[in-house]
């Protein structure tokens, strides 16, 4: 079986299995894949294209030389109806040999509804080995870190059972709540000022309070400090300029809040409260009441480094983060997702811009998709000739090669074969090779295929939009007789929480405000779940917003991106826009401004994912 024990306190030991797995990269790649295929050819997935090969009594190469050519590249539309077959109750070996215990839910969608990857026991192993090796390699660049504690802020999200009894939850949900979390705090790095009853509290507003409480509490012991996404990082800064002056009183008064109502909470913060404290009160209100620039480094002075991903979509939050944190390192250290976890930063104090993370090649089989950032189709199909203004370009050649054959200054997409049933699976993540540790490549995230929006965990792709905002113009603006002319759309990341902001184009002379902040709201409506729910389960993303530009905006639009280097044949309205001169462009137009007053049924179905 491939190797996944390390012990976090051996630094020495585990710096070495790092060594050693990138340095035998294509080694190990293979055993994983052998791995993979010997425990599940005889499952009804890989039989189905393998099976004739299997009969014949092949050598596990010549599986190997049949999986790459017979076995197809997919994308999640494909298996979906395998995985819907287990949610609904099918135990039969269908895509693993071994049980599927849970699926895990991710934040891309499928008709408007998270994906669901499988899962199985051991999965929860090979996640515990990536923290594990983490450890080692943050005490390799960062002395002293079991000296304190850590101040992460982590929440649990909402879970279902499907009709076989499998839960369905997000992956860190999954992990949290797992005896593998439970059992970190046997090793010395991990200590955590946020008690477990905390972080498991379904309640987002009373976990949050009481971690901030507990941190606040333990300020002198922090050494560390984050949350898994900027945004949530930020998210908690903004909570505790909103209720600063109440965390004050428990740590005063040594009591917690009345509305703190759930049990588990009240218990757990009690212990860590240990009656009044005047002093640290008075600390935390004389830092509270100077301003927020570098609010973090002063109430947690010990406070080494910030570890939050701020790559992707994250890294728009990264100049909030610095005016906050006061200058302190942004950390991004892992990269991972719900299909599985890949890789590890092992230069964790690099430059947010300059992050890049290495594969480890016993986490799961990888194959990349050559991408050409440059390529551009004909003017028929052609979604990427305005990159000068949306910043996106590129085609994707189909001709996979493995983890280390990639070539440095290279552009691919993810192809994962997992341990848990997944085979050529499209992550969907667009990657750049910036070099090698070993034999394994390093690379750094460069966005994810097709998505146009992202403020917290929700991806919203351009044919989610389009129909969203189609939905609005047949409901609302063409019944009384208003045309949308044009439109396009950014997130605005100035604001906590950050939110969706759509330029509308209309003929109208006058803009009527209930009528659109009605589109606000039907826009909202038939956004996806996961948006749905950040907006108002988890309160990370805020009020759509509609800003009406005056007739022509779009024209002048057409100017800048064409005097920008656009050509003018293949020209088409950016949908989505990267680039603040642009934002610039279209804000100078504005005429009104307008927000969805009401807050989206997170657990609703859109009317219809595809519109006609």
């Amino acid at each position: 079986m491939v190797l996944l024990n390390c012990d976090p306190d051996d630094m020495e030991g585990t710096l070495g299995l790092i060594e050693e797995l990138t340095t035998n990269a294509r080694e190990m790649q293979q055993q994983v894949l052998k791995e993979i295929l010997t425990t599940n050819l005889k499952t009804e997935y890989l039989n189905g294209f393998l099976g004739e090969f299997d009969d014949a009594g092949g050598k596990w190469r010549d599986h190997v030389v049949a999986f790459k050519k017979h076995v197809p590249i997919v994308e999640y539309d494909q298996v979906s109806p395998y995985i819907e077959r287990l949610a609904n109750g099918d135990r039969s070996t269908i895509i693993s040999s071994q049980p599927i215990t849970e699926l895990l839910t991710s934040s891309g969608t499928s008709g408007g509804q998270p994906k669901m990857m499988p899962s199985t026991a051991d999965e929860l192993d090979r996640k515990t080995f990536m923290y594990n090796v983490l450890v080692a390699v943050m005490n390799k660049y960062v002395k002293g870190l079991d000296e304190g504690k850590g101040m992460y802020l982590l929440f649990i999200k909402p879970e279902i059972s499907t009709p076989s009894g499998l839960m369905a939850r997000p992956v860190l949900t999954s992990y949290y709540k797992s005896k593998n979390f439970r059992n970190r705090k046997s090793n010395k790095y991990n200590a955590c000022t946020s008690p477990d009853e905390a972080i498991l509290c379904l309640d987002s507003k009373q976990s949050m309070y009481c971690q901030l409480l507990c941190g606040l509490i333990q300020r002198d012991q922090v050494l560390r400090a984050g949350a898994v996404f900027a945004s949530a990082f930020l998210r908690a800064i903004k909570f505790l300029e909103d209720n600063w002056s109440e965390l004050c009183l428990n740590v005063r008064t040594g009591e917690l809040s009345d509305w703190i109502t759930d049990q588990s909470c009240r218990e757990s913060v009690r212990k860590i409260l240990n009656g009044p404290n005047s002093r640290l009160a008075d600390a935390i209100s004389s830092e509270c009441s100077k301003g927020w620039e570098g609010i973090v480094r002063r109430l947690w002075p010990r406070t080494k480094y910030v570890d939050v991903i701020v790559t992707g979509s994250m890294a728009q939050y990264i100049p909030t983060l610095k005016f906050y944190t006061g200058g302190l390192p942004l950390l991004s250290t892992m990269y991972a997702s719900s299909e599985c976890y890949f890789g590890i930063n092992l230069t964790p104090l690099s430059a947010p811009e300059d992050v890049c993370y290495t594969l480890l090649p016993n986490m799961a089989y990888f194959e990349f998709l050559p991408v050409d950032m440059t390529h551009h189709h004909g003017e028929e199909d052609d979604k990427d000739s305005n990159q000068s203004c949306n910043g996106y370009g590129g085609g994707v050649i189909q001709k996979p090669v493995e983890l280390v054959d990639v070539e440095i200054g290279g552009y691919y997409e993810l192809i994962v074969t997992t341990f848990t049933g997944l085979y050529r699976y499209r992550v969907g993540d667009i990657l750049l090779v910036t070099g090698f540790h070993n034999s394994a490549p390093q690379f750094r995230f460069i966005h994810r295929r097709n998505v146009v929006l992202s403020i917290d965990t929700e991806k919203t792709n351009e044919d989610d939009l389009l129909h969203a905002v189609t939905q609005a113009k047949i409901l609302i603006l063409e019944p009384l007789g208003i045309r949308l002319t044009d439109y396009t759309s950014f997130a605005d990341s100035s604001s906590i929480p950050g939110h969706y902001v759509l330029f509308f184009e209309l003929d109208a002379v006058d803009t009527n405000a209930k009528v659109m902040e009605q589109c606000c709201e039907v826009v909202e409506a038939e956004l996806d779940a996961v948006y749905r729910r950040c907006r108002n389960r988890d309160k990370s993303i805020g009020a759509l917003e509609i800003r009406v530009v005056e007739k022509g905006s779009f024209d002048v639009l057409m100017d800048f991106c064409v005097s920008n280097g656009s050509s003018v044949n293949q020209y088409k309205t950016p949908r989505y826009i990267k680039s603040e001169e642009v934002v610039c462009v279209l804000e100078e137009k504005v005429v009104g401004r307008f927000f969805s007053n009401n807050v989206p049924n997170w657990e609703q179905q859109p009317r219809n994912m595809h519109p006609t």
